[in-house]
């Protein structure tokens, strides 16, 4: 197993237990005792965990991890989410995109699906888009028209955040937002762990005409600290086959559109 991905599986079990015991994960992993201390020493150098005597503890950081170490999780899933809620946006939509692992993916499958780009070279897609990344990669696509929101770079997500993002996006009028968040429940709604992304990602909810929503199955039926929109305000949700059931019937009952794909 490569080191990325063992440090983002150690970094998960901490998201999830807490704590992280060296012969415990070296088991799990399938690695030697002596790679796990070596992987620990290393995210403790980075500040995303820290060292204990046989393993290591959550640090205050690790609770939101950087975009990074998000990216291998549930990667096929992801994939598979990012094409289906890209093919829901027709050519010549203007979308808002924000940041986070799974809307990455999907402005990416919006900028090479077969009818990107016109024979006269002109736009065929505009991107409003609170995330560095993806302005970044949008940017050399001649098709995609890209539009930045102002703000202050979150380095977790590289997501612009603050009163800037507001200034930008109002009088803005948004066909879709596409929206990744770190939790989705049926009555709470959908919410992230930080409350300026939260406000963010919320603007530019309020400024389309259908909100699509994009969370692999994990993310279901979970709480998180900052709410970013009403289920009543969603048009669709695009997630996995692994869904629970019982959610999926739950918020298809609200009136919301749920792709499991």
């Amino acid at each position: 197993m490569a080191a990325h991905s063992r440090w983002t599986q150690l970094l998960e079990m901490l998201s999830n237990e807490g704590h992280v015991d060296v012969l415990d994960a070296a088991e799990r992993l399938g690695c030697s005792a002596a790679t796990i201390r070596r992987d620990l020493d290393e995210l403790a150098r980075q500040n995303l965990l820290t060292r204990t005597r046989g393993g290591a503890v959550v640090s205050s950081v690790a609770y939101d991890l950087p975009l990074r170490y998000k990216v291998a999780r549930k990667a096929d899933e992801k994939l598979r989410i990012a094409k289906a809620a890209a093919a829901l946006i027709p050519s010549g939509s203007t979308v808002g995109i924000n940041g986070g692992t799974t809307a990455s993916e999907v402005a990416r499958e919006l900028a090479v699906r077969p009818d990107s780009g016109d024979e006269s070279g002109g736009t065929t897609l505009t991107v409003v888009t609170n995330a560095i990344n993806i302005a970044n990669e949008l940017a050399v696509r001649p098709h995609v028209k890209i539009v930045v929101t102002g703000g202050v770079a979150r380095p977790n997500s590289y997501e612009l955040v603050g009163p800037l993002v507001n200034s930008v996006l109002h009088g803005l009028a948004l066909d879709y937002t596409i929206l990744g968040v770190d939790a989705v429940h049926p009555r709470l709604g959908a919410a992230t762990h930080d409350e300026s992304e939260a406000g963010a990602n919320r603007a530019l909810a309020d400024c389309a005409s259908k909100v699509v929503l994009v969370a692999d199955s994990s993310k279901l039926g979970r709480r998180a600290f900052a709410l970013v929109c009403e289920m009543s305000t969603v048009s669709v949700l695009v997630t996995d086959k692994e869904a629970p059931t019982e959610l999926v019937e739950e918020i298809s009952s609200r009136g919301i559109e749920v792709l499991c794909v």
